[in-house]
């Protein structure tokens, strides 16, 4: 576990992977993000399910990966919102870049956890490529059914603070202002991958036709007969794997 302070104080907490043998003196990372958390998890225990992925990176990749907890989950402080767990992200790679093995960040996420990843790339030139899977166009319906999404993460216990948000339209203005597509636009001509399940019922492929087109280099895969729960589909994860190794090259 490794944890570090947001540029707001919070403390967050993270699963980070690094190989036993190193043969680089420099390591590639990648930021492995969360989807939303799960009922039958919550938050406690919602980045818990991609922790093995990051072990297996590091084991048989020789990169860093390291899984974060958003604010409200895990062993992180905090209270959920899109803009505090696009602040997170950001501040993930801060952390990853002051480390002195990690040569280049790359950035992976699932469901939410995709857009979040376009999001801080769109703004942040240190990324040098990001995979996003199952991730939605856009979060307008996050933002449209903002009470109830503020009563569902009570419900999964990553808000926990009464009263809060205190004003729910400002709390609800980042789910309107992320449009992955337009991220998508401007991260290239760095590297992208877009996964999506034929299946998922949760974001519709088309989204991911979306994300791809508006890069227009990226690589898109469509894997038939999955759902929205890729982190737990090996297909999902060879592609993932092998999209990261093909990266190395571009470190200098």
């Amino acid at each position: 576990m490794t944890r570090w302070q947001t540029t707001g104080g919070l403390n967050l907490a993270g699963h980070l992977a690094l190989p036993e043998n190193r043969r680089m003196r420099a390591l590639p990372g990648v930021v492995l993000c969360p989807g939303f958390p799960a009922p039958a998890n919550g938050g406690a225990r919602a980045a818990e399910r991609i922790y093995p992925l990051a072990d297996r990176i590091a084991e048989s990749m020789e990169w860093a990966a390291l899984v974060l907890n958003y604010r409200g989950c895990g062993d992180s402080d905090g209270d959920f919102s899109l803009e505090g767990w696009t602040e997170d992200v950001a501040s993930a790679v801060d952390h990853f870049k002051a480390l002195e093995q990690v040569e280049g960040v790359w950035l992976a996420g699932f469901g939410i956890g995709g857009a979040l990843s376009a999001s801080v790339a769109q703004r942040d030139s240190r990324i040098r490529g990001v995979a996003t899977m199952g991730a939605p166009v856009d979060l307008a319906h996050w933002g449209r059914g903002a009470s109830g999404l503020v009563e569902h993460a009570r419900s999964l216990g990553i808000i926990t603070a009464p009263g809060y948000p205190a004003s729910l339209d400002s709390w609800a203005k980042a789910a309107l202002s992320i449009r992955v597509d337009r991220c998508a636009a401007d991260i290239a001509p760095r590297p992208m991958l877009v996964l999506h399940g034929s299946d998922d019922r949760e974001v519709s492929p088309f989204d991911a036709r979306a994300i791809a087109d508006a890069h227009g280099d990226a690589g898109l895969r469509i894997i038939s007969g999955a759902d929205h729960r890729l982190h737990s589909d090996p297909r999902c994860i060879a592609i993932l794997l092998g999209w990261l190794d093909s990266q190395i090259t571009l470190i200098p």
